[in-house]
């Protein structure tokens, strides 16, 4: 398990650096789109491309922030229950999101796999994939972001003896 987590900090580490790389390149083709716009010469496939980088972005950036405990939670309920009663919801919660991940996996590959033929936005030799591969990528690095959660939550339950 030490194998695993030194593997998801690694890949934490990676994520953290792609997310930010793409989305200043997002912000870059965007603002150059519209320069040349300006300037009369119009690059429409700037956009296009900071669509995909978007996509990726998203994904990887829901990932850093639920490493971090950083998405929006409402604990108006919750913060007045017993604690065995929070650490079972939290667990739920963690199954819950394991299997829409997983359902969102099996979906992403199958979209992906479907859309290999389409090219992205009309791009010749750019497969649409690279696009809709945000999806199962994105949804498995978020899944075992809450594997390790839920083994984290379930270590720190106390014992009853």
């Amino acid at each position: 398990m030490a194998g695993l987590r030194a593997f998801h900090r690694w890949i934490g580490r990676v994520e953290a650096l792609v997310a930010a790389v793409f989305l200043i390149l997002m912000v870059l083709l965007v603002f150059a789109g519209g320069l040349a716009r300006l300037a009369a010469h119009p690059l429409n496939w700037t956009i296009d491309i900071a669509t995909c980088l978007f996509a990726w972005a998203c994904f990887l950036c829901a990932d850093v922030a639920w490493r971090r405990d950083s998405l929006m939670s409402i604990e108006l309920v919750t913060e007045r229950l017993p604690e065995g009663a929070r650490q079972f919801l939290l667990q739920l919660n963690h199954v819950l999101i394991g299997a829409f991940l997983i359902y969102i996996i099996y979906a992403g590959l199958w979209l992906s796999w479907v859309s290999r033929a389409r090219s992205f936005q009309g791009i010749p030799g750019v497969s649409y994939s690279w696009v809709t591969m945000s999806l199962p990528v994105g949804a498995a690095l978020l899944l075992l972001t809450t594997l390790l959660k839920f083994t984290d939550a379930a270590r720190s339950v106390p014992s009853r003896s």
